[in-house]
């Protein structure tokens, strides 16, 4: 899944008193050296080092269980929902009738999850790099990895960047359930993966990219945007809100070859299909395109003005 750029995880003992000290132990991401997010962890769940990074799963107080990549926050059980479901309505419900959905990343299983809850939906491919992490999550956090073994989920071990850039398969919607712009996951904020992923989309094809917080990564996010410029009719930018990352306010890139998220959308659509949300539906949807002042001032040069 996600997020931050340079993330450390510490396990820290913050307690008042030796009592306190020998029973709290304190998950601490810090963000770019300047603040921090941190969850009281109760159990150390899963913790190994696979080919590409360090994966660890804890038990915390108050947010279920937490999964991180290389002292990443990725997910906690009590609130990603609302990322999974985000990153997989806004663009099926705003395609007029998508079959085939390319996930990219996403091992934890949760925007598979949320995509298959859509009948009319043929096939998903989830091509992730890292099969620890599948296995990890099909293990300790079932409620997100729940789908993983739907007859119409096609999983491949394998780069997103690569994959891409091989592959003859079309898709209608491209879900880009990435983590940093660091390490690994540099290369799926570049044009020539953008450029690829435009290739494998058919003529109505919708591009969801995760493109990070208005607070903290707005050069990240100008840059984006830039890069997925050339190959994209209509480039969006549209928030949710989050417990897991540093900041709270958190953002998608939404990219398509002609949809507009708001004329094309429909909301009769979501209440007709029965599908069951949290977070996700039609008065969110609109909402979520309504960008601050100080979010379209930095993207106005880049991004399309939606109507209204």
């Amino acid at each position: 899944m996600h997020h931050d750029n340079t993330g450390q995880y510490h396990e820290t003992v913050e307690a008042h008193t030796a009592a306190e000290q020998a029973t709290e132990l304190w998950l601490k991401e810090i963000h770019q050296d300047t603040s921090a997010l941190s969850f009281r962890v109760t159990k150390t769940l899963f913790s190994e080092k696979s080919p590409y990074q360090q994966i660890d799963l804890v038990e915390t107080a108050n947010h279920g269980r937490i999964l991180l990549n290389d002292g990443i926050v990725m997910l906690t059980e009590r609130d990603e929902f609302i990322y999974h479901e985000m990153i997989a309505h806004v663009a099926l419900f705003t395609h007029p009738s998508p079959k085939r959905v390319l996930v990219i990343g996403g091992g934890d299983g949760g925007t598979v999850r949320e995509v298959l809850k859509h009948s009319q939906i043929e096939q998903t491919v989830l091509v992730e790099i890292d099969e620890v992490v599948v296995e990890a999550c099909r293990k300790y956090l079932p409620s997100v990895s729940c789908a993983m073994n739907d007859p119409r989920l096609q999983l491949i071990f394998d780069d997103g960047l690569q994959y891409v850039t091989e592959t003859n398969e079309q898709f209608d919607i491209v879900l880009v359930d990435s983590t940093d712009p660091v390490g690994p996951g540099v290369g799926l904020f570049e044009k020539r993966f953008y450029e690829n992923v435009a290739g494998v989309l058919t003529e109505n094809g919708i591009m969801v990219t995760q493109a990070e917080s208005p607070f903290y990564d707005v050069t990240f996010q100008q840059t984006m945007f830039s890069n997925q410029r050339p190959y994209f009719k209509k480039l969006h930018m549209f928030l949710y809100t989050t417990l897991a990352y540093v900041g709270g306010l958190y953002s998608f890139g939404f990219a398509s070859k002609g949809l507009c998220p708001l004329q094309d959308f429909d909301p009769k659509r979501v209440k007709s299909s029965g599908i069951s949300t949290r977070y996700y539906n039609s008065n969110i949807h609109r909402a979520a395109f309504m960008l601050p002042v100080f979010i379209e001032q930095k993207l106005k040069e880049i991004c399309d003005r939606l109507p209204g």
